[in-house]
């Protein structure tokens, strides 16, 4: 049994300047013998110019959004001659990959020793890196030290998580910090 559920477009340039593709993906919903489902994955190369107006059209209403040019929904479509129908049925289903390429996410644990100040200043060195906290789960202290985990939007900081990771060890009060996952 086929069921096609979800359908997921990405923008890619290949050929800078002459012609743009896209990568499509598409997920297939499927019984299984025993009778639970599974899913399949499909990608596939698509020319941009072959696309329907309506998805070219989303992206470039999400870049308008996302440059500042405009700064709502609705001056977004206008500008492009898209519905808000139109845009609101594709907005979650079609990313520009250089976008997406930005939007980097680092997990960092920390070993912390349990005095007063130390997660502030940490948090706040991460601040001044220009990294963005996005979750952060502690550990109750336990013979003097608590583990900290925090997610980190890094889109903002190019290169510089290297330099983070160093300044982080160097912090009065952090007995380690590495970098346990990225994505």
């Amino acid at each position: 049994m086929f069921n096609k559920r979800n359908l997921v477009i990405t923008f890619i340039s290949l050929l800078p300047l002459t012609k743009y593709f896209v990568i499509m993906s598409s997920i297939d919903v499927h019984k299984s013998p025993a009778g639970g489902r599974y899913q399949l994955e499909h990608y596939y190369l698509v020319r941009q110019d072959i696309l329907p107006e309506a998805l070219v059209k989303t992206v470039q209403a999400k870049e308008l959004l996302a440059q500042g040019v405009v700064n709502t929904v609705q001056e977004a479509v206008e500008h492009v001659d898209l519905s808000r129908s139109a845009f609101y049925k594709y907005k979650d289903g079609i990313h520009a990959l250089e976008r997406m390429d930005h939007e980097r996410i680092v997990t960092i644990s920390m070993d912390l020793r349990h005095r007063s100040g130390i997660l502030s200043k940490v948090l706040s060195m991460v601040a001044g890196f220009d990294g963005n906290v996005l979750t952060i789960n502690q550990t109750i202290p336990l013979q003097g030290m608590a583990n900290v985990v925090i997610s980190v939007d890094t889109s903002m900081m190019g290169d510089q998580i290297t330099a983070l990771l160093a300044a982080l060890n160097s912090q009065d009060g952090v007995k380690r910090a590495a970098i346990i996952g990225r994505g």
